[in-house]
């Protein structure tokens, strides 16, 4: 039992710090501030960000599970990093429209980084 404890706590300690380092590199790269957009209560920024922070979860997930080691795991959490961020340089133009609160862009940006997510996390398990 005390085996399990600790893998628990070191694999959800490992997730936690990936997936806060992964939301400080995404909004480095973002055109505008996340954050303080959410706080002005744009809901297109809420949106594009929860669906980054999903495209990234999906994956992770999955390296919780199929991988044999931390270190396995945090590998495969840079290149799903990668994988989101190569989603929002492609659709940049429409990110730039998340700042005036569009949602069609903000929705399109998310549904595509859910997707990218969902496609890496099941690549992972192969």
């Amino acid at each position: 039992m005390t085996n399990a404890l600790i893998a628990f706590a070191s694999y959800f300690a490992t997730a936690s710090v990936l997936l806060a380092a992964f939301v400080w590199i995404y909004v480095q790269v973002t055109p505008y501030h996340e954050f303080e957009l959410i706080a002005q209560n744009n809901i297109a920024a809420a949106t594009s960000l929860s669906g980054a922070v999903l495209g990234f979860t999906f994956p992770l997930l999955s390296t919780i599970f199929y991988t044999q080691s931390l270190l396995e795991m945090v590998l495969w959490a840079c290149l799903t990093c990668v994988v989101q961020l190569v989603v929002f340089m492609i659709l940049r133009r429409q990110a730039m429209n998340i700042q005036e609160g569009h949602m069609a862009s903000a929705l399109l940006l998310a549904t595509f980084s859910i997707a990218a997510g969902l496609i890496n996390a099941m690549c992972i398990s192969h």
